[in-house]
């Protein structure tokens, strides 16, 4: 046990390498989240011990022990004890020692009592037996084969023989817990060996994991690498569309509008050749109408000359007709409108200009910045790629350097040495637990044969029992109860002082070791002891920092390195290693990320954005100043809502041909008929489709386009002007800061890869790697698990239940004694001879419950026991 503890208190020491000085470790507070992780270790040891269903019987135990050693742990004491270990000698004469040793004893006053009654126990329990069994030899204290006459006699017989079977049953429950605690010790050999292989493999892993994790650490470097050379190489992507996206609200609004006026030059030139075309069209049209009623004019005029006009009623009508026929002629005046020409050849003009080509150059100056970001950073690129290879080379030589890993492969050999060891002499421990366990199970076994005997005296007693039969006349079977309560009375006297010899020293060592080294581990107040500066080295204020460094004024403590390891810290943290090696200084993050900085300080990125060169906005002046926002389009609308004839000529047919049926019939009746038909045609043929074209056809359209497009067109070109002229003075005046500010978010970016690296390793070393649960489990192991939980808590639960039925054998043989009288054949009994004597309850049967033969005029003279 103390080499195991030996050998665990080494590893802690022993994982430190070459002294260097440097600075504390930097904070890592600010790390944030982080995209790499260490890959978890595995061990097989459980960091817990559960005793299982025996549990129970060890609490209760331990509330027992609490009763005897109710006082917390004596810090102090041990302090001052242990201190006093390291003197050469002690003088108990002095009155601090004389002091000490009465702390020792007012701590240890329940242990020493106890301890003091069972040493009385086994002094006086001998003598009692060699009296009592000189006493019986001499027929005094019940060894007279002679029982008295007593009126409470059956009441006694019963009380005695419950109290001494509830007796019986409490031995037998002391008896249970020990067979309980001696029969893990048959196996305790093989579970120790399955702990310890355990622990050594997982003591193994970490020493092993340290170099796999240090080529996790590398490894990760070149992810890290790969993301940054991936965004050196999408420098167009990252640097050129920062910029972009910075001058994006600026530039493209300006363009699109100007793209949204090519547009609408388009439209405009679209509706002028519309309106002109239009306008000729109808202007023939009307000619054509013009033309077809005159010649229908003429042709009725030359039939009205005919005779039959100059008779009444005929003459009436002729001239009702001569009179409308003022009617028949075009209604619209087109040559009166001016035309669009000049307009047009102005917008031609514009056109001429290719303002969509001008406007594509500014989106592509605009779209050409990443590219123009990549070519002008080519050499720095490179270089920056350079100078993080080297980065990765600082990174591995920093690793390399860490004494972790030297120290632990030395320290291997210690540990094969120390399983080797263990394993070399765990047969010989596994020797003297047989003969613990083989010890035990004699004393369960003797205390198992004396319950017997007292269970088969009751047994016997009861069942032989007959309450018609005199003393001297009892069965064979209750003679025999009362021989075997007897028996068992005599191994009580002959064993109970040896037993309770067995009780005293696994009580005091069991007591002891729970109270001062289980619970004070289990609460950690024993590192508290060992924390104690200047204890276990006058020298010294700090013992293990004096130890690993040489440097007692570091506050490193086992309660702190033991706590480390349990909430699986790694060693460079709970050794506090920086002060061998300073990882932070070594890894020097704020001089890699200065070198990063400064490569980039070269970083010079020229660009010229041209959004609309001097042609493009003379054009747009020129088409704000063609004059097409002047022209009137009131003329236009209004002959395009008028009728093409002055009449409607369908209506005015129908009426033609209404007025010659009141004429006589003939050839001028005939004549104008055909004329009306003709009106019809020149109504179907002309008046019909100019309808169609003055009421819904391009020219109405195309007034109303121009219409809309010539409404505030001044302003929105001279608009668009401004804002062209703000946007590219913005360019012009302000794109050498947005490349700065873009510049210093990318470098940033690639910097923040390596910081946020840089940090991680840092933080893993400290914090992560290696880390020494392992060690504490292999503590926990040694104390809570093999010392207090294999070995002390099933001695207490020994002690306990054998020490309980030990006690108890003293009432049980009392009563055993007293009951053996009313279960064994007497020698003699009592006679009456005097009637009146003898209570009336008992003038039939005898207070034992035997009947007096004189009683019914038997002669019995002296009742005696039949000769043998």
């Amino acid at each position: 046990m103390a080499r195991t503890f030996v050998f665990l208190l080494l590893l802690l020491l022993g994982l430190c390498g070459n002294p260097v000085s440097g600075e504390p470790p930097s904070s890592i507070d600010a790390l944030g989240d982080l995209d790499y992780e260490l890959p978890e270790t595995n061990y097989e040891t459980q960091d817990s011990y559960k005793p299982g269903h025996i549990g129970i019987l060890f609490q209760m135990v331990n509330v027992f022990l609490r009763t005897v050693q109710p006082n917390d742990f004596p810090e102090e004491i041990v302090r001052k004890v242990v201190k006093k270990m390291f003197e050469s000698s002690i003088n108990f004469d002095k009155p601090e020692n004389l002091i000490l040793s009465l702390k020792i004893l007012n701590y240890e006053i329940g242990v020493i009592i106890y301890t003091l009654l069972g040493l009385l126990f086994v002094i006086l329990m001998p003598l009692v037996g060699c009296f009592f069994c000189m006493c019986r030899c001499c027929n005094k204290c019940g060894g007279k084969m002679h029982q008295r006459q007593k009126e409470n006699g059956p009441f006694q017989r019963k009380c005695f023989a419950i109290s001494l079977l509830l007796i019986c049953i409490i031995i037998s429950f002391g008896i249970f817990c020990g067979f309980v605690a001696n029969h893990p010790v048959r196996n305790r050999v093989k579970r120790t060996r399955t702990l310890a292989n355990s622990n050594f493999k997982d003591l193994r892993t970490l020493l092993n994991q340290a170099p796999e994790q240090i080529q996790f650490i590398l490894a990760q470097y070149n992810t890290t690498k790969d993301k940054a050379f991936s965004d050196l190489n999408g420098i167009n992507l990252l640097l050129g569309g920062g910029i972009q996206e910075r001058l994006r609200p600026t530039v493209i609004p300006v363009l699109d509008e100007i793209k949204a006026m090519v547009t609408v030059i388009k439209e405009t030139k679209k509706a002028l050749e519309s309106m002109k075309n239009s306008l000729q069209s109808l202007r023939e049209e009307s000619a054509q109408l013009s033309s077809a009623l005159t010649n229908v004019k003429s042709s009725i005029q030359n039939s009205l000359s005919d005779p039959a006009c100059s008779v009444r009623p005929s003459s009436e009508t002729c001239n009702s007709i001569r009179t409308s026929l003022n009617q028949l002629e075009s209604n619209l005046d087109l040559n009166q409108l001016p035309p669009v020409d000049g307009e047009l050849d102005s917008v031609n003009d514009v056109l001429r200009t290719d303002l969509d080509g001008l406007v594509q150059k500014g989106y592509q100056s605009f779209n050409d910045i990443p590219n123009g970001v990549q070519h002008q950073t080519k050499n720095i690129i490179a270089d920056v790629k350079g100078m993080l290879n080297t980065i990765g080379s600082s990174v591995d030589r920093v690793t390399q350097r860490i004494p972790i890993e030297k120290t632990l492969s030395t320290f291997a050999v210690y540990i094969n040495n120390t399983e080797s060891y263990v394993n070399s002499n765990l047969h010989k421990w596994e020797e003297y637990d047989s003969y613990w366990w083989l010890g035990g199970l004699v004393v369960c076994c003797l205390l198992t044969l004396i319950a017997i005997y007292y269970y088969l005296g009751l047994l016997c007693g009861v069942c032989g029992y007959d309450r018609h039969a005199t003393p001297t006349r009892r069965g064979c079977v209750s003679h025999t109860g009362g021989v075997f309560l007897m028996v068992g009375v005599g191994l009580s006297f002959l064993f109970c002082w040896i037993l309770m010899i067995i009780v005293i020293v696994t009580f005091v060592i069991g007591t002891n070791v729970e109270k001062l080294i289980c619970e004070s581990y289990a609460n950690r107040k024993i590192f508290k002891v060992l924390d104690t500066p200047y204890l276990l080295n006058e020298n010294w204020q700090y013992y293990l920092s004096g130890i690993i460094y040489n440097k007692s004024d570091i506050n490193l403590t086992f309660g702190q390195v033991y706590s480390d390891c349990k909430n699986n810290r790694g060693i460079y943290a709970t050794l506090q290693l920086d002060n061998r090696f300073n990882i932070s200084k070594q890894l020097n993050i704020a001089q890699h990320i200065e070198s990063i900085n400064n490569e980039f300080e070269n970083l010079n990125v020229h660009l010229s954005i041209n959004l609309l060169d001097a042609a493009g906005r003379t054009n747009l002046e020129d088409f704000a100043a063609c004059g097409i926002d002047s022209i009137n389009y009131a003329p236009y609308l209004s002959q395009t809502g008028r009728h093409p004839a002055r009449v409607n000529l369908l209506s005015f047919a129908y009426d033609l041909e209404k007025k010659a049926n009141h004429l006589p019939p003939g050839n001028l009746r005939q004549s104008l008929k055909r004329e009306a038909e003709s009106i019809k045609m020149i109504h179907r043929l002309h008046i019909i489709p100019m309808e169609q074209s003055l009421v819904t056809g391009t020219l109405r359209q195309s007034i109303k386009t121009l219409q809309h497009i010539t409404h505030g067109l001044t302003d929105r070109i001279a608009k668009i002007i401004t804002t062209l002229d703000s946007a590219q003075n913005f360019v012009t005046n302000n794109i050498s800061s947005v490349i700065k500010d873009e510049a210093k978010k990318y470098v940033r970016t690639i910097a923040g890869h390596f910081e946020q690296y840089l940090l991680w390793v840092d933080f893993s070393i400290r914090e992560k790697m290696v880390s020494c649960t392992p060690v504490a489990t292999a503590l926990d192991s040694a104390v809570n698990v093999l010392l207090c939980g294999y070995i002390i808590r099933p001695l207490n639960l020994f002690w306990f239940g054998v020490g309980e039925a030990t006690v108890f054998l003293l009432p049980a043989l009392i009563f055993a004694v007293k009951l053996a009288k009313y279960y064994r054949r007497m020698n003699s009994e009592d006679v009456y001879d005097d009637v009146e004597t003898i209570p009336m309850k008992n003038m039939e049967n005898g207070n034992n419950g035997y009947h007096k033969d004189h009683l019914y005029g038997i002669h019995n003279p002296v009742m005696t026991s039949p000769p043998k």
